[in-house]
């Protein structure tokens, strides 16, 4: 950056100004600083400001009010919540909202908060996307092209790097389990354990065992000494799945961990420590369990310091063709669904989500895999066929929204046979764009048709075709 770039700093805290003021104006960055809501917006309008360090509580207004009038006067303008861990659900918000980041008081590492202003100025985060990117494809996790799913793994990556507890919500088979790892390997405790316990899988008095460990003698079975999860994963990530089936009592014992750090093994009363970030999923809301007395409030306030939703695959089907094309290409398959099988894979409702997505998409590769080079719809399980509704085929699915559909896969294979370095079947290639001149005529022949009431006499003039021309390509229809 050519010029030097201004810093607005805005805390009610002297101290934090003064300190701010001395390491930027240090480092050559010019730096303004106010105290309230007030010298904010007279700052506001005296400067061009590059980046922004807001605090979250002021005396006169908060942090986010503030955000959205920087945001709104330089749109350009990054900018930095500041925030006490009590005030760290405001800050998540703050993102949400448009905020790069956040940073907790006190400052604990200052080389952390140099580099991060140092990222944001000369524009290093414009990277983020790619590494987001490369983490989603390592862990596993599908995002797809649906904006509820960019800006949650979006979220995911930024709260990745704080050592905050997360909670994720979503139905069975949306993937809380990769969204977990996602944010593991994006943190900084990547270098350490990852561990997963199902909260709903083991018998309570396993459960006690299987988390804080136990004595050799302490029970039945306890033939020598064992380490728990909070203990194997004490500087790495503790996944801790279907949280809701936890009975009260072993809830109890979690809610020590989180508040302490401290927990003693099973038949043991010395104290021990954990240093482990929680990581919580449940397919129920939480909230709903707390009011039925299922679930403890204050466990709940300890676990959903930042909360992600993993929206259902129903809601969000514009995902399925990119979704749909990675579990392809997962498989090693060179193989593509027909229209018809692609409607039928459009319009069922996925109560299983992605993973009854995923079994799917393994079961027709394995199926159709030497048999034929297009999946129709003899290769889909009976139960996706069965849910369609028996109505004409112009009825069935809006064919503009199917052909754009179909588009939208086809260049994702061209594209990425395209990327490929190794070999290529070119013949393969040039009957896919075979394939996609008759699929462009059909397409075109069937809106035509549709806007001219089936005449098929208008709908050619207007197509400047022939009627045998015409006709040719509707007998296509179904051919794939």
């Amino acid at each position: 950056m050519s010029k030097t770039p201004n810093i607005l700093i805005i805390d009610d805290e002297v101290e934090v100004g003064n300190f701010l003021n001395h390491l930027l104006s240090s480092k050559g960055y010019d730096v303004s600083v106010g105290y309230s809501g007030t010298d904010c917006n007279q700052l506001l309008e005296r400067e061009h400001y590059h980046l922004a360090m807001l605090d979250v509580k002021l005396p006169d207004t908060s942090g986010l009010s503030l955000l959205a009038k920087v945001k709104a006067k330089f749109p350009l303008c990054k900018t930095i919540i500041m925030t006490g861990y009590s005030t760290v659900k405001t800050a998540v918000e703050a993102i949400k909202l448009g905020a790069n980041d956040y940073i907790e008081k006190p400052f604990d590492d200052i080389d952390q908060l140099e580099t991060l202003i140092d990222e944001l100025l000369d524009g290093t985060v414009t990277s983020e996307q790619s590494t987001m990117d490369k983490l989603a494809k390592d862990s596993g996790f599908m995002i797809g092209e649906s904006q509820t799913m960019k800006q949650l793994v979006t979220m995911a990556y930024k709260i990745s790097k704080k050592n905050v507890n997360v909670l994720i919500e979503g139905e069975t088979g949306t993937g809380k389990e990769v969204l977990a790892h996602y944010i593991h390997l994006a943190s900084k405790r990547m270098e350490h354990p990852l561990i997963g316990i199902n909260c709903g899988a083991i018998s309570e008095a396993l459960l006690e065992s299987e988390l804080f460990g136990h004595e050799k003698g302490s029970f039945t079975g306890a033939f020598k000494e064992r380490k728990g999860v909070f203990e194997i994963a004490s500087s790495g990530t503790l996944f801790l799945d279907e949280i809701g089936e936890a009975s009260l009592s072993t809830q109890v014992k979690l809610l020590r961990v989180l508040e302490t750090g401290e927990f003693m093994r099973v038949g043991d009363e010395s104290i021990r420590k954990t240093n482990t970030r929680i990581i919580a999923a449940s397919h129920v809301n939480l909230v709903n369990a707390v009011q039925e007395k299922r679930f403890r409030e204050d466990l709940l306030y300890r676990l959903d310091v930042v909360k992600l939703t993993i929206p259902p695959l129903r809601e969000r089907k514009e995902d399925l063709p990119s979704l749909i094309t990675y579990l392809l290409e997962k498989h090693h398959s060179s193989l593509h669904f027909s229209n018809e099988a692609m409607n039928v894979l459009m319009e069922y409702d996925w109560p299983g989500n992605i993973r009854e997505l995923s079994n799917v998409i393994k079961r027709a590769v394995v199926l159709a895999d030497g048999e034929v080079n297009i999946i129709g719809t003899d290769y889909l399980p009976e139960k996706l066929l069965s849910s369609q509704t028996h109505s004409p085929p112009e009825q069935l699915l809006d064919r503009e929204e199917s052909f754009e559909v179909y588009l939208k896969r086809w260049n994702q294979k061209i594209l990425s046979l395209w990327k490929t370095e190794g070999e290529v079947d070119l013949s393969s290639v040039l009957i896919q764009v075979k394939e996609l001149e008759t699929e462009v005529g059909k397409a075109f022949v069937q809106r035509t048709l549709k806007s001219t009431i089936g005449d098929r006499k208008v709908a050619a003039e207007r197509l400047n075709i022939s009627m045998r021309k015409l006709r040719y390509l509707l007998n296509e229809k179904g051919s794939s």
